[in-house]
């Protein structure tokens, strides 16, 4: 999906181009992947098993503490391409015992054992339970969408399939045209007060705000919470700035 709008790409389709011309095709779930263990929405990613390449971000969907990221690939042979022989690093005596090393494996000669920490989620939990953990910050999401797509004071953007919400304060009359700076500065007004966190992103250059949504015990009324802040900060700064604006005119 891309990062934006949580958009997912018809992969079936492109994998059969892909196929039909010998393109390597690489599918970015670093966000999505979360769908390959949902039991509702597996289908979405339908056409991803026929990718040549995955890069998954397990500290995204996955629930886990950053970081815990892969890159995975269909001919595990491709990954000999990283592969650098040093005396010191790799000798050709460990080869032969086929003692594991992790320079057969990654750029990074040296790392954390972060495989551990998914490997004990699903030890502990499963692939089902963590699938319905996603579908419900997916659900909430679609939740905050409704809320804020019904909400005047505020324009949404097309829907996602999975947890985002691209959204912006649109001010009424003369007003409309502080959209841009009142979301800039609702964003880290926000912020100073230590209340909540919002991401931000532009669409056809206007700015928006955006709700990535990963953590399924957040509420609907967490989301209106911050949803009503946001108006607040927003409403204010337009206000103090045509009132500003006023003044000089009249001045």
């Amino acid at each position: 999906g891309t990062t934006d709008f949580g958009s997912i790409d018809p992969l079936d389709e492109i994998a059969a181009v892909g196929a039909a011309t010998g393109v390597w095709l690489h599918v970015d779930a670093a966000y999505g992947c979360g769908l390959l263990a949902s039991r509702t929405r597996r289908h979405l990613l339908d056409g991803i098993e026929r990718a040549d390449s995955v890069t998954v971000d397990y500290h995204k969907s996955f629930f886990q503490p950053v970081s815990s990221s892969a890159v995975l690939v269909r001919d595990r042979r491709v990954l000999r391409r990283v592969t650098y022989h040093a005396d010191y690093l790799n000798p050709a005596r460990m080869v032969e015992q086929r003692i594991p090393n992790q320079v057969d494996k990654s750029l990074q000669t040296t790392r954390r054992f972060d495989a551990l920490k998914l490997w004990l989620t699903l030890r502990v939990m499963g692939p089902d339970l963590l699938g319905d953990l996603f579908d419900e910050v997916v659900d909430r999401a679609a939740e905050a969408w409704e809320l804020i797509s019904e909400d005047p004071r505020f324009e949404v953007v097309t829907r996602s399939p999975l947890s985002t919400v691209v959204f912006r304060y649109l001010p009424t009359g003369p007003g409309r045209g502080l959209a841009d700076a009142a979301n800039l500065y609702a964003r880290e007004a926000l912020a100073a007060s230590g209340a909540a966190l919002v991401a931000g992103t532009t669409v056809d250059g206007r700015q928006f705000l955006k709700f990535t949504l990963l953590n399924p015990e957040t509420t609907i009324d967490d989301v209106g919470h911050v949803v009503q802040l946001i108006a607040e900060h927003a409403g204010r700064y337009v206000h103090e700035r045509s009132t500003a604006g006023l003044a000089c005119r009249v001045g």
